[in-house]
């Protein structure tokens, strides 16, 4: 009998794990390609206006998450579980697979970052109808005292969906050359394609599965919600516990989790300037080992409650971050050695004719390696005035390095102790918010803080925190301000109001 239970509840962790970890994927591909796509859908010399466009657009998908919560949230309150977050991921799978076959600015203009908002868009809303289903669906499965440990499940699919992500991308762009990976029909596209696949497998899973039987129990008895936004949102008491939910915990959580992953990511490549393999390579591997560590916390949340594991995760992230990011920088800093550096093979040359002018770039790029064991590419712009036949220095810019072996492994460590940060958070999250609601308004109720503590909170670091290094007197850690900002003010909120105690809504 026993063994019959654990195989039932393995099949519904599965099923609903794996259309989430597939819809993070799709929803994710889009940030891990930021640098490339602002080139394709914007203006070639907009430069760091076309990545914040970009990013922009990244961030207009988690705006839209929390109105999803609402029209997704009903729908699973009202008609059921099962059929709403099936609906989620078939508008996932279908946006992410036409962002993939849009034309570039170069073919269709203004057109084609136009067409890439609506689409985010779309994924922003089926995003914010898919969690809130496939938490509740697991915790209604689970008995009180393993909450924590079978919800955690569903919270390791956001991480695993970047991994998977930047796995694909990673194998498509070592597949081929550069020049093929990042042309207009390049290899960047491939994983948008791959989705549609995805897709197909978990929609023919979930067709399989059943109703969640708390609900199937309250539909048969008639006591489903009529009006799951009004009681969700007009009724006091319940209101309290989504601004609490929201303020005491989720809003935390959000800047915690996108600044451990997504702003690291985004840091590395753009402030440290490592190439886009390392990067990447590096979040892998965190990613790899930090994993596990969401069911540790999820299943230790089950014995010592939901709230201090979180809170403490937030507080370290608050005390810890900023040295983090400074040691990136100095780590990975090659100008301060630039006198002893060697070059590494023949200096490369390209020539190109100046538009309107008679006068002529000469870009020469000299691969070099630093006393620390830095190699990366030294880029001097010269323009051969056409009168003089005279070279006239323009810029020496550096980017594109390679770390050693052992800085290489110093940056992998630190965004590892960063995504267990974010485990310690989210791993207890979906417990934490499917206990805070009675089960005919939770899918509506719990969707909404969720929601706007991720999409709009976390979903908007790298773009609030790129925005801030771009002002007047702001250094590269200066956008970390906004993560420990809205970390603190939650931790002081949760501290505070927020009960450790487990409270049994779910079996209402």
């Amino acid at each position: 009998m026993q063994s019959n239970e654990n195989k039932g509840i393995a099949s519904v962790i599965f099923s609903s794990s794996l259309g989430t970890l597939i819809e993070w994927y799709d929803f994710y591909i889009f940030g891990s390609l930021a640098t490339i796509i602002a080139k394709q859908f914007f203006p070639e010399e907009q430069g760091t206006a076309a990545l914040l466009s970009t990013l922009a657009i990244f961030a207009a998908g988690f705006i839209v998450r929390p109105f999803g919560a609402l029209f997704f949230g009903r729908l699973g309150d009202i008609i059921g579980r099962k059929s709403t977050f099936l609906l989620t991921l078939v508008l996932m799978g279908g946006s992410t697979f036409l962002i993939g076959i849009i034309p570039g600015y170069k073919s269709i203009g203004i057109l084609a970052p136009i067409l890439v908002l609506v689409l985010r868009l779309l994924q922003g809303l089926a995003l914010g109808g898919e969690y809130g289903g496939a938490a509740t669906y697991v915790a209604e499965h689970a008995p009180a005292n393993k909450r924590g440990l079978y919800t955690s499940w569903i919270q390791t699919t956001a991480t695993l969906g970047l991994f998977v992500s930047l796995g694909v991308i990673l194998l498509t762009k070592m597949s081929m050359s550069n020049e093929d990976f990042v042309s207009e029909w390049g290899g960047w596209r491939y994983p948008f394609w791959v989705s549609i696949l995805l897709v197909v497998v978990s929609i023919y899973i979930r067709l399989k599965m059943k109703e969640s039987p708390l609900f199937s129990k309250l539909k048969k008895e008639g006591k489903t919600s009529t009006n799951p936004l009004k009681e969700s949102f007009t009724h006091k008491a319940n209101l309290k516990m989504v601004l609490l939910a929201l303020f005491g915990a989720v809003m935390g959580q959000g800047v915690i989790w996108y600044t451990g992953q997504f702003y690291a990511q985004n840091f590395l490549e753009t402030k440290v300037n490592l190439d886009f393999e390392q990067s990447r390579t590096i979040v892998l591997w965190a990613i790899a080992f930090a994993t596990p560590f969401f069911v540790v916390f999820g299943a230790l949340s089950d014995k010592i409650g939901r709230k201090w594991i979180m809170l403490l995760g937030m507080l370290l992230g608050i005390i810890t971050y900023r040295p983090i990011y400074a040691t990136f920088l100095a780590k990975g800093d090659v100008a301060a050695t630039a006198a002893t550096d060697a070059v590494i093979g023949e200096p490369l040359v390209k020539r190109d004719i100046i538009k309107g002018k008679a006068d002529s770039l000469i870009t020469t790029t000299y691969v070099k390696e630093n006393a620390n064991g830095i190699r990366y590419k030294e880029v001097h712009a010269d323009t051969l005035k056409a009168a003089t036949n005279q070279l006239a220095l323009a810029k020496v810019v550096y980017n594109e390095k390679s770390l050693p072996s052992n800085t290489y492994w110093m940056f992998i460590v630190l965004v590892f102790v960063q995504i267990i940060y974010v485990t310690m958070v989210y791993g207890p999250i979906a417990a934490f918010l499917v206990e805070l609601f009675p089960t005919k308004i939770r899918y509506t109720s719990m969707s909404l803080p969720y929601h706007i503590g991720n999409g709009v909170f976390g979903g908007l670091v790298p773009f609030i925190a790129t925005l801030i290094t771009s002002f007047k007197g702001t250094d590269a850690l200066s956008g970390l301000w906004y993560t420990i900002g809205v970390a603190g003010v939650c931790f002081v909120i949760g501290a505070i109001y927020l009960d450790n105690a487990k409270d049994d809504n779910v079996n209402d």
